[in-house]
């Protein structure tokens, strides 16, 4: 699985942080500084909560 971060959409609510800091790095503003990533398996569970969490649907998870 990949995690794809649109940052148009963004608006640094650091909800994937707040979920899985690991994953998903913030700036000081909660803006998130990733572009794209590629999650490992035994995080996807991880990753598909923080992007469902995230209220401007800004991360598209690709299998």
């Amino acid at each position: 699985m990949r995690a794809h971060v649109d940052h148009e959409r963004c608006e640094g609510h650091a909800r994937c942080y707040n979920i899985a800091p690991d994953l998903f790095d913030v700036d000081d503003d909660g803006y998130s500084v990733v572009d794209e990533m590629v999650i490992p398996e035994d995080r996807h569970d991880d990753a598909r909560e923080a992007a469902g969490s995230c209220p401007r649907q800004a991360i598209r998870l690709v299998d």
